[in-house]
């Protein structure tokens, strides 16, 4: 298979600072138009298309991004590929030969995942892909810990077929796309990049009577239900890593990871800032004006007494000690704002007391 050498902006026919939108407009314009399903006597086309999809992930993805554009501005792009001299066998110039070059070895096993893939290819069968999943959590479980319950639907080894796509008692052949390597190679700049190949997803070969209950991939899709320890402490965008809950390897290999990022759920009664929680609640002009003691729920659903001093003037902020949240040995508070009510109608009795209140004050000052 021929290495491509385009730059990545130039597959999708985007300027450098072209927005994500924009990207991906590109992208599913091209896809559309060279897919193989719509090209089938051009072969060109689905090359066309694997390339696509290269680029397509590498710039839609803003972490891989900016590390291709930091790679770009190193110089990986093009003038590493001018310099590139063949090696033992004549092969072209390939990642491990720059590995710790600049740091730009670092940058491309970032974004490509190559140094990886080509140990696993050399000692063993691939690991499966990573599962990024978003779990709402309530603010109670952020601030102190405890268990969720999380539905996952994810991709497994088909138990009909062991994973290898073929019906029971069919035989495989090798992968006509891939010659039976479970790879094609993709180039950047003078770099060979290898990536499963899409024809077999991997596995290198082919079966001869695909598998009836997962239609030859060798793997179905699945709701699996996982217990997860959120740790105290997590805010909007925290992550944890299940290690081995991701997809399994094709071939056998082992699973990737599940990784859970979490999202807090806003609250009715609590605010947080940090690792302080902040409520308001509300009192009366007899409580602000003598004083009182009122009781305030703290984030475990547990009562405090708070002491209102006499004379608190609205909008005063009192701190509870060691309520707000835990996260290892630090210990956030508990912010409590006092507003104060003004009641829009009097009893007799309370128009009368306020009125001697009021002309005692005159008479005082």
């Amino acid at each position: 298979m021929a290495t491509r050498t385009r730059d990545y902006y130039g597959v999708l026919g985007v300027a450098e600072n072209a927005s994500q939108d924009d990207i991906k407009k590109a992208y599913r314009s091209l896809a559309k138009q060279y897919h193989p399903d719509a090209n089938p006597d051009n072969p060109e086309a689905g090359e066309r298309f694997k390339e696509i999809g290269e680029a397509y992930r590498v710039l839609s993805d803003p972490d891989s991004r900016k590390k291709y554009d930091q790679m770009r501005r190193l110089g990986a792009v093009g003038s590493f590929a001018r310099g590139a001299r063949p090696g033992a066998g004549g092969r072209g110039f390939r990642f491990e030969d720059i590995a710790d070059v600049g740091g730009i070895g670092d940058i491309f096993s970032s974004i490509f995942d190559f140094g990886r893939r080509g140990q696993q290819q050399r000692s063993g069968p691939e690991r499966g892909r990573n599962v990024e999943y978003l779990v709402e959590i309530p603010l109670r479980i952020a601030a102190r810990g405890g268990k969720v319950k999380v539905h996952v639907s994810i991709n497994e080894e088909c138990a009909v077929c062991d994973g290898s796509g073929a019906a029971p008692g069919s035989s495989v052949q090798a992968c006509p796309e891939c010659k039976g390597q479970g790879t094609v190679t993709f180039g950047q700049g003078g770099f060979a990049v290898a990536r499963p190949c899409p024809a077999c997803l991997g596995r290198g070969h082919i079966p001869d009577d695909p598998c009836s209950a997962c239609n030859g991939r060798g793997e179905v899709r699945t709701r699996r239900t996982i217990s997860v320890n959120v740790p105290s402490g997590v805010d909007t965008g925290s992550r944890l890593r299940l290690s081995g809950q991701g997809e399994r390897g094709p071939g056998g290999g082992p699973p990737g990871d599940l990784i859970i990022k979490f999202r807090v759920k806003p609250d009715d009664f609590f605010t947080r800032e940090d690792m302080n929680l902040i409520v308001e609640i509300p009192i009366n002009v007899a409580q602000a004006m003598l004083g009182s003691r009122v009781k305030v729920r703290t984030v475990d659903n547990k009562k405090v007494v708070l002491k209102i001093p006499e004379g608190t003037q609205s909008n005063t902020t009192f701190r509870i000690r060691g309520q707000g949240v835990h996260k290892d040995e630090t210990r956030g508070d508990q912010l409590v704002k006092v507003r104060i009510e003004v009641p829009e109608e009097l009893s007799d009795r309370g128009r009368q007391a306020l009125e001697e209140l009021a002309s005692a004050e005159e008479l005082r000052h």
